[in-house]
């Protein structure tokens, strides 16, 4: 269904027929750490995240997984191989 108090007009996973049921009946502005994100847009309420209602919640642990401002760093750890056991596995 479409919001109809802090985005209205777009479409919404808590609105129902009794209004919004997300907690405080509201989206949550969004945190620091959102500033600059694409999915960052204005609201009735100032700027909240598209996608995410709570933002600080997304944030809370680590990065948050629908940010498009900030990627997530891979660690790439290079392994010595052992010579004698790759060459026994190299017979199959």
């Amino acid at each position: 269904m479409q919001c109809q108090t802090v985005l209205p007009g777009t479409e919404c996973t808590f609105w129902g027929k009794n209004g919004c049921s997300f907690e405080g009946s509201s989206c949550q502005q969004i945190v620091e750490q959102c500033e600059g994100c694409a999915r960052v847009v204005e609201g009735s309420i100032g700027k909240v995240c598209s996608v995410a209602p709570a933002p600080a919640r997304k944030w809370a642990v680590n990065i948050c997984n629908f940010a498009t401002h900030q990627k997530v760093e891979k660690k790439v750890v290079e392994q010595r191989i052992n010579p004698l056991k790759a060459s026994k596995r190299g017979g199959h």
